[in-house]
């Protein structure tokens, strides 16, 4: 199956319904700084819609303040724990990302787009929210990483990224596995009656290694639509599957390989003395420590942009030349 191709406009009317990007955090660590670099990034590419930051109680107050500071819109929710006692079946580090479920409470937006806090947007994506409604979209994963040793995907070399390349053995292990998506990007409906149940499910679901990525794979598998890897570049695909990437095309890189987090950055690991690695971390630092993206001096700017128009627009108005005038959207 090939991935869905996304629309790459949409006009937004003035009625148009709540939308907005939304990513999670927690703990007291260094985190924060990848959820700035993803507001600064949205407001360099002019999203036309708000960032919401999911965070948990344990993430100290003046990140929150960080955050404000921003732009962020920070809303606490309580944690989401799996099956008492059953954790050890999946990475320690994932556990706490169950979390997320709470983000299907936020029924106040109609549709919302999940990015984990190491993602960074590099090109306007609003028009993801114009997608058929009643779907989950997100993009493939690849199976090549050790850190699937364990699956039979990784033992027989299959990836659905390939397909074709090291077959299925369908006589042997009957159908292939349903695809499988990378839960750092996705693009959802908030729903009461699927926040409920999500919760519910949870409790019933012993947890595997990839934690919340694996549930949520299971759980929405019946309304999975792929869209294309530009829209989460998960690193790994850079050395696997360079023939499905083209860099220059990105709109959304994912810093999930080991290494790579710009903000933790060495270049020592393994592959991470790439060129495209360097290139793409170069790219958000540059978004990260552009002071012009800062929420505070956007704000000042467009209301300096607004104070400059005011003469203009009164002339032209006593003309009767200008019957409308939109102001400037806040980042």
């Amino acid at each position: 199956m090939s991935p869905a191709a996304a629309p790459e406009s949409a006009i937004e009317s003035t009625d148009a319904p709540k939308r907005a990007y939304v990513t999670f955090l927690a703990g007291n660590g260094d985190y924060w700084k990848g959820v700035v670099g993803l507001a600064k990034g949205l407001r360099k590419v002019k999203a036309a819609y708000p960032l919401i930051v999911a965070v948990l109680p344990d993430v100290p107050e003046d990140h929150r303040q960080i955050l404000e500071y921003q732009g962020c819109v920070v809303r606490e929710i309580e944690p989401v724990y799996p099956p008492e006692n059953q954790t050890q079946f999946a990475m320690a580090y994932y556990v706490i990302n169950y979390s997320k479920l709470r983000i299907w409470e936020f029924v106040e937006y109609e549709k919302l787009i999940y990015l984990d806090g190491d993602i960074q947007v590099f090109e306007n994506i609003d028009h993801l929210f114009e997608m058929p409604s009643g779907y989950f979209y997100a993009v493939m994963d690849c199976f090549c990483e050790k850190t699937w040793s364990n699956s039979p995907q990784y033992k027989i070399g299959y990836c659905q990224q390939c397909p074709d390349k090291v077959k299925w053995p369908v006589e042997e292990m009957g159908n292939p596995p349903p695809l499988y998506f990378n839960a750092g990007f996705f693009v959802y409906e908030p729903d009461l009656f699927t926040y409920k149940d999500l919760l519910e499910t949870c409790k019933a679901t012993t947890p595997t290694l990839f934690a919340e990525q694996d549930f949520l794979n299971m759980y929405f598998n019946d309304i999975y639509k792929p869209i294309p890897p530009i829209y989460n570049l998960v690193m790994a695909m850079l050395w696997r599957h360079p023939e499905n990437i083209d860099v220059d095309k990105v709109k959304v890189a994912h810093y999930c390989a080991a290494g790579s987090k710009p903000w933790r950055y060495t270049g020592k690991e393994e592959n991470m003395d790439r060129e495209d690695i360097k290139m793409l971390v170069k790219k958000w630092w540059e978004v990260y420590e552009d002071e012009s993206l800062d929420y505070q001096n956007v704000l000042k700017s467009e209301t300096k942009q607004e104070t400059n128009l005011t003469p203009l627009i009164s002339v032209l108005s006593e003309a009767e030349v200008v019957n409308h005038i939109t102001a400037p959207s806040a980042a």
